[in-house]
């Protein structure tokens, strides 16, 4: 998600909260959020994926292969 659309959310939420929306900036401010928690969801997932646990037995876990969320290949 680029800046310009992270100020827009901001944006609305400011006139929301000083002036009230029409409801086309409502449906707006809905989608925005929507792309905006997605867009966070699938970097957490991609960071999680990448992470590798070492057992106490020595053993490497791969959280991605373990969990069934490894994305690509």
């Amino acid at each position: 998600m680029d800046k310009t659309k992270i100020a827009r959310i901001n944006e609305l939420y400011h006139k929301s909260k000083a002036e009230g929306l029409t409801e086309a900036e409502k449906k707006e401010q809905q989608i925005l959020r929507r792309e905006y928690i997605e867009s966070v969801k699938c970097n957490l997932t991609s960071q999680l994926n990448n992470i590798s646990i070492q057992e106490a037995d020595g053993s490497i876990t791969d959280l991605g292969k373990k969990h069934g969320r490894q994305r690509g290949n």
